[in-house]
């Protein structure tokens, strides 16, 4: 099977070379947010916001040679499945892994709004489920008064309803969080394909979850042995059939001193913490305020399709990548770092650089 791979949107901002505060690329018509800087404007002016600049960072991964996007789900960020919609008109190829959590409201509403999805994408759309907010008080924010214990729960009564008025007329259910009477639906809604579902997490409960639900199981950054552990854990609790999928950052160039040197200066200008071993090709937490994964790999284009393709030789099979800025970094690691991946991992996927 070949690997896929995801360029992760840019949901809340995002940064510019030689300047690694977040900001809304674009976003002109606000005062108290410099496009450029201090005395320096963009003479698009409004005609061009953050939803163009996400575009971009579309078109950048469709014409790189990525297989989809990652729309990322962000309490202070753009609603992922209006991006979603936003952006599936301007690719004709790219698949669209949309992330929100199952607080999101009905799951009955939630299946039509993936009927539609799938009807004018061709069947590009898919799910990525989350548990949401770790914190209590942030999840009341958001209207979301469901007990953390009880969320993994909602989730499973979320994706069994979602899944059977898409599939099945008349269908009905009761639950603890939903109830379905003779729901479903007709005509050209009718038996229409159920978006993908990833969903994630190492817990017993989780692991359990994803064996009963996912098409792929969504792994976060670490080195390869932790990696490799975790994937046996889920064999033991899940399926054959569930695919993996890893959400890792990259900051790949010509050479590893250029890599060290644009890290460093990432670090300083976003009060981040240097590694304390610098010759590791992991760094953790590097970018993780930026883009939500836990790790990046660091280091030459060599060194990091090595390092990719060694989680690919695991049991990996998808691929989430992001690097900062999202923009120019798509063009960098699809033109040069994919191909090398594609090669080391099966020769005949082997593309120019």
């Amino acid at each position: 099977m070949a690997n896929q791979f995801y360029w992760q949107l840019p949901t809340s901002g995002d940064a510019r070379y030689g300047d690694a505060t977040k900001q809304r690329r674009g976003e002109a018509s606000d005062p108290h947010y410099p496009v450029f800087g201090s005395g320096v404007t963009d003479p698009r002016k409004n005609a061009f916001n953050y939803y163009d600049y996400i575009h971009q960072v579309t078109k950048a991964a469709d014409i790189s040679g990525f297989t989809g996007v990652f729309i990322p789900d962000d309490p202070d960020g753009e609603e992922p499945w209006i991006v979603a919609g936003y952006i599936a008109r301007s690719t004709q190829r790219l698949r669209l892994l949309t992330q929100f959590d199952a607080s999101r409201g009905s799951a009955v509403y939630a299946a039509k709004n993936a009927v539609s999805f799938q009807r004018y994408t061709g069947g590009r759309f898919a799910w990525h489920i989350t548990e949401g907010s770790s914190d209590e008080h942030t999840r009341k924010q958001l209207g979301d008064f469901v007990p953390k214990e009880d969320i993994l729960a909602r989730i499973d009564e979320f994706i069994t309803v979602a899944k059977g008025v898409l599939t099945t007329y008349p269908f009905n259910f009761v639950g603890r969080f939903f109830e379905v009477q003779d729901g479903g639906f007709q005509g050209p809604l009718s038996k229409r394909d159920v978006p993908r579902v990833y969903l994630g997490g190492n817990a017993p409960e989780q692991l359990a979850l994803s064996a009963k639900h996912a098409d792929v199981h969504v792994l976060q950054a670490a080195d390869h042995s932790q990696i490799e552990q975790q994937i046996a854990q889920y064999r033991q609790a899940g399926t054959g059939d569930t695919e993996f999928a890893l959400r890792i950052d990259v900051l790949a160039r010509e050479t590893r001193e250029e890599a060290l040197a644009d890290a460093k200066r990432f670090i300083s200008q976003t009060d981040g913490a240097t590694p304390e071993d610098e010759s590791a090709v992991l760094w953790p937490g590097f970018a993780e305020s930026f883009t939500g994964a836990r790790a990046s790999l660091i280091g030459s284009y060599d060194e990091v399709a090595v390092a990719l393709a060694a989680y690919a030789n695991l049991g990996v099979t998808q691929f989430v990548l992001a690097a900062v800025p999202h923009f120019e970094e798509a063009y960098r690691v699809g033109s040069y770092v994919l191909p090398l991946v594609r090669q080391l991992t099966d020769p005949a996927q082997k593309q120019a650089a």
